[in-house]
């Protein structure tokens, strides 16, 4: 494994970026309502276009299982978790999908929400799974990958039940949220089985 060097030392951009933008997105207000659509569907392109560059830098190397350590997460005791990213021909594979697909459908989505007053919100909303995405893929240990999965579960509940005033999509964002609860018992249970066995959650480990 080798640290990330030049354009790869940026790659916490894929998650930051995004996640400014839904932040943004969804505290502006009616400020962001004639503007939002267009920075929510830049973001994927954006993201897309460096994640390419991106690709080519790792495809480039002998070795090519990048670390990204990017700060100490967690220093309790003798329980140390270090928050960064783990780049890899698997990782990348994901990046381009999630990017490339999500491009496709954010620019698709500017103009099938166009009449929508909440638009600003609904481009919020999926910047907000974007970069929980991005997390979930680029992880470099259990825990961090658990905040990714559980970004993606309130990102896609907040999606399904948009039309919140609509029986149906209320009825769907809930039984999405209440199935991913069982997906998290199950994550949770492992990260701490394997934290008690092995006394890592870090995928090196």
């Amino acid at each position: 494994m080798t640290t990330a060097h030049g354009i790869q030392s940026a790659a916490w951009l894929l998650v930051a970026i995004p996640a400014i933008s839904a932040v943004l997105l969804l505290c502006a207000g009616k400020l962001a309502d004639k503007w939002g659509a267009y920075l929510g569907a830049l973001v994927p392109v954006a993201l897309f276009v460096y994640a390419v560059m991106l690709f080519f830098s790792v495809k480039g190397q002998s070795n090519r299982e990048i670390d990204l350590h990017l700060f100490s997460w967690v220093p309790v005791g003798g329980f140390r978790v270090s928050a960064g990213m783990l780049i890899d021909p698997l990782a990348m594979v994901f990046v381009l999908l999630i990017t490339g697909v999500g491009s496709l459908i954010h620019i698709y989505a500017v103009g099938y929400m166009s009449h929508d007053p909440g638009k600003r919100r609904f481009f919020g909303y999926f910047n907000l799974f974007i970069a929980a995405m991005l997390l979930l893929v680029l992880s470099d240990n259990y825990l961090s990958l658990y905040v990714g999965w559980e970004g993606v579960g309130v990102a896609s509940y907040l999606l399904i039940s948009f039309y919140y005033d609509r029986p149906s999509a209320a009825t769907a964002g809930n039984k999405a949220f209440f199935a991913n609860r069982v997906g998290d018992v199950g994550l949770s249970l492992a990260i701490m089985l394997m934290f008690t066995f092995v006394g890592s959650t870090a995928f090196s480990d």
